[in-house]
């Protein structure tokens, strides 16, 4: 088990705030650059959990900078560098109140409310007779905000989006046109490593010239559902569940074990066995995502060495 990080408190020259996410810390430095740094937290049903994942980190900001690097060509993104494994520098960007969900195949959450009954998810209508992880005829964009109280993400509608002015008529036509773009390109870059990309969500943000731009995580783990493309259409018409590529291992582990993030409920004790396999599921992911090995980086002191790494960026 190496050491992990699930807590920064750098205090970096220029720096005027931090914002701290689920799984990432970002510091604001000198209202220009935003310093972004992956932490080893692992969150699921929007809750924190109490231990690191060895390496999380580390393979969420690797994968998240391949794939900007692989789609910069269609949509820009916010990228500047990327000085440590665990960190990506960035302009700053007034972030939209909103994520842009796509789907492929009616998984996860949208396979949920389709067996609920409901045929409209976010407004758009579902066909009739599908089952679930079967293909959309065409993919679907189903946004979600953030709820007025909480921290939780909820569906929400384009007309409303519209309606309640979270993002003009203008920026959201640009923002349907690059998650459609996107997922298209990450749709050939998973078919190409045997992969099927399921569902995934992307972030978009405005830079202070006003040119809108691609944020965060992108086709991560994380942010993102995979299914092996091997053996896919057979499972189907056996109604077995898809073998996955996702964080929807540690979901389901931990409904099998009584949670769903609900009031009363307690988050069951991950062993260092269980995180030692969580860490190597990852390691897999990443590895089956990007068709490259996974190269660890030295953990001997981690908080110290992506503050040498920021600072060494930050001074050239």
């Amino acid at each position: 088990m190496g050491n992990t990080i699930t807590d920064t408190n750098f205090d970096f020259p220029g720096q005027k705030s931090v914002y701290k996410g689920k799984v990432r810390e970002v510091y604001n430095i000198n209202n220009d650059i935003l310093v972004m740094i992956a932490t080893d937290r692992l969150s699921a049903f929007d809750v924190i959990m109490p231990k690191g994942i060895p390496f999380k980190g580390q393979i969420l900001n690797e994968i998240a900078t391949k794939m900007m690097e692989a789609t910069q060509d269609i949509v820009p993104n916010w990228l500047v560098a990327t000085p440590d494994p665990n960190v990506a520098v960035g302009h700053l960007c007034e972030p939209f109140k909103v994520e842009m969900v796509i789907r492929g195949y009616m998984s996860g959450h949208a396979a949920r409310e389709y067996k609920a009954g409901k045929r409209l998810l976010c407004g758009v209508p579902m066909p009739e007779g599908m089952k679930e992880n079967d293909k959309f005829p065409e993919p679907i964009i189903t946004p979600s905000t953030k709820a007025d109280q909480g921290d939780h993400d909820e569906d929400i509608s384009r007309e409303d989006i519209l309606k309640k002015n979270i993002v003009t008529e203008e920026d959201y036509l640009v923002l349907e046109k690059y998650t459609r773009a996107l997922f298209q390109r990450g749709t050939e870059i998973a078919e190409a490593r045997g992969l099927i990309l399921v569902d995934t969500k992307y972030e978009f943000g405005k830079t202070k010239d006003g040119k809108i731009v691609l944020i965060d995580e992108i086709h991560t783990p994380d942010s993102s559902r995979y299914f092996y493309a091997e053996g896919y259409e057979e499972r189907q018409q056996k109604r077995e569940p898809q073998k996955q590529l996702s964080k929807e291992f540690v979901r389901q582990w931990l409904i099998s074990n009584g949670f769903q993030g609900k009031e009363g409920q307690q988050i069951p004790e991950m062993t260092d066995d269980y995180i030692n396999t969580v860490s190597k599921r990852y390691i897999e992911l990443y590895e089956n995502i990007t068709g490259e090995k996974f190269v660890k980086a030295d953990v001997s002191n981690i908080q110290q060495r992506i503050e040498n790494n920021v600072l060494t960026f930050l001074k050239g």
